[in-house]
């Protein structure tokens, strides 16, 4: 067998196949950047089950309809703090817990109190009832929202509102927001 009949080899076929080639200066060439940027799903989870585990449910105050709910947090200006126990501040928003189960009531201040220093709220008024209907172990809302109250940050105060304004059945809550940092 001559030489000229053999089949051509692969390598043959694919230097035909291919054609003319140069070699490349900079063969390193950057992958293109993803047009969509990621979504980090387990720091989204994370900071939800931190919302959702901020607020404890254990309190231990005894609280009847009428008690008065007061909080100051350290710093807080006594004067300042008699300007909302008098409610002399305007209230820039407020939120009705009536008929709510505390779960749904737990969720509810919290996004009420993110909104509220996102909108730069400084007074906001959360109702919660006096717990009239509540069995003989007294208010249930009452007391979850003075403990809850207590454990956030941006609550600088708090104190039950006027009777004109809903009297121990609500709260004047002030909010730490972007002025009071």
């Amino acid at each position: 067998m001559s030489k000229e009949s053999d089949p051509p080899s692969d390598s043959d076929l694919f230097r035909q196949a291919v054609g003319k080639v140069r070699r490349m200066d900079d063969d390193k060439t950057p992958p293109p950047k993803p047009d969509i940027k990621p979504i980090p799903r387990q720091l989204i989870a994370d900071e939800e089950q931190v919302l959702e585990d901020m607020l404890s449910d254990h309190y231990t105050v005894d609280l009847q309809p009428g008690d008065i709910l007061n909080y100051m947090q350290p710093g807080v200006q006594k004067t300042v703090f008699k300007k909302l126990r008098t409610g002399k501040y305007r209230i820039d928003a407020e939120l009705d817990l009536h008929g709510m189960r505390s779960s749904d009531a737990r969720v509810s201040i919290q996004a009420f109190l993110a909104k509220a220093k996102d909108q730069k709220w400084r007074c906001v008024r959360i109702i919660h009832g006096k717990g009239l209907r509540s069995s003989n172990k007294g208010p249930v809302l009452k007391g979850l929202v003075n403990q809850w109250l207590r454990q956030r940050d941006d609550v600088l105060a708090f104190h039950s509102a006027p009777p004109e304004a809903g009297g121990t059945g609500a709260v004047y809550v002030l909010v730490k927001s972007a002025r009071n940092d």
